[in-house]
């Protein structure tokens, strides 16, 4: 095996387009670790940087027979390490914000539920004390508040005076607003 470490960069392309394997092995051996101390100190993780490295190296090596390069070889692989560096931030960037959106997306049905629950159990503990009032009252009420009859509409359905309607709902709402409490009381009336 010959020993390529005396040949030009631009020798080692020539060989490279010509599929020679060590003069791809020299490439790597000659610019692997100042590359990779490049990309480490852009994205201080080596990982990070291992991969961006594999990445260019293997473009350069599945590129090489159309490989033109109109700079060095050295300016074309520290370009294509920065290239590759911005790629893994913005794509970094966006998975951050996908991420964010979707924690957003869960917290937001979380209390969407939450609150669809809170409102499910007002209105069944509404309906529990609506339905404990005294029958009288309660279908005045029910009238009113399910039906939107008025008064005299009311009076008249029921066969009783507008005035005994008004006391009705009143007293109704009294009791609806000593039971449950003067928040919930307006959260129903509203």
């Amino acid at each position: 095996m010959p020993d390529y470490s005396k040949y030009s960069d631009e020798d080692l392309l020539v060989f490279l387009k010509k599929d020679d394997h060590t003069a791809f092995a020299e490439i790597f051996n000659r610019y692997n670790a100042l590359l990779f101390n490049f990309a480490y100190k852009k994205v201080r993780d080596k990982d990070d940087a291992k991969d961006i490295l594999q990445e260019v190296f293997v473009r350069l090596w599945n590129n090489r027979s159309v490989l033109e390069l109109k700079v060095s070889l050295h300016s074309y692989l520290y370009r294509a390490v920065l290239n590759k560096t911005l790629n893994l931030f913005r794509h970094q960037g966006i998975r951050e914000n996908h991420v964010l959106a979707l924690q957003q997306m869960i917290k937001d049905t979380a209390q969407e539920s939450d609150y669809s629950i809170r409102e499910k159990d007002i209105e069944k503990l509404i309906e529990l004390e609506v339905a404990a009032l005294p029958p009288k009252m309660k279908e005045v009420f029910e009238l009113r508040k399910k039906q939107f009859l008025t008064n005299k509409q009311i009076a008249e359905q029921m066969g009783i005076s507008e005035h005994t309607v008004e006391t009705h709902m009143k007293r109704a709402l009294r009791v609806l607003r000593t039971r449950l409490g003067t928040i919930i009381y307006l959260f129903y009336i509203l």
